[in-house]
């Protein structure tokens, strides 16, 4: 394995420069200059002036617009109206009785009893005893003393 070094790099003193670098170089004498311009406050060469920006008229403020009531969620919907019934539901029958009460519907999907189910089983699992709802029977809910506190005003 030889050590001997070749090409521009290896010979000692060798100013040797690439084609590009005296462009760089006046770029960035250039630069500096006009920097140096900047800092002392004299104006910009000729040629390289900014046309001053325009500042525009501030636009009238608008008008606040009301604020809509927040959307009942299908679970809290599902509190509400398992705090107020007296007997154990199911999801569809929830999902109907929320409808009928006008607290909920459903925004199109085709199984939304099913949705229901799984959220109010996602509650339990979650929150254990503070949930809103408990299982009284397969596929059938109750409400807990929880219900009122999360769901608000029971209707």
């Amino acid at each position: 394995m030889s050590t001997k070094k070749t090409g521009p790099a290896a010979r000692k003193g060798s100013k040797a420069k690439a084609p590009g670098n005296v462009s760089t170089e006046k770029l960035r004498a250039t630069a500096l200059a006009e920097i140096k311009q900047r800092l002392d406050g004299k104006p910009a060469p000729k040629g390289k002036e900014k046309a001053a920006k325009q500042t525009k008229a501030p636009k009238p403020p608008k008008t606040p617009k009301e604020a809509k009531p927040k959307r009942v969620s299908a679970l809290d919907a599902a509190a509400r109206v398992l705090a107020s019934s007296e007997v154990p539901m199911r999801a569809k029958e929830l999902i109907a009785a929320m409808e009928k009460k006008g607290l909920w519907t459903s925004p199109g999907g085709k199984t939304p009893h099913a949705t229901l189910y799984a959220a109010m089983i996602r509650e339990i699992a979650a929150l254990g005893d503070k949930a809103r709802f408990k299982k009284h029977e397969r596929g059938v809910f109750v409400a807990t003393s929880h219900a009122t506190g999360h769901a608000g005003k029971v209707a």
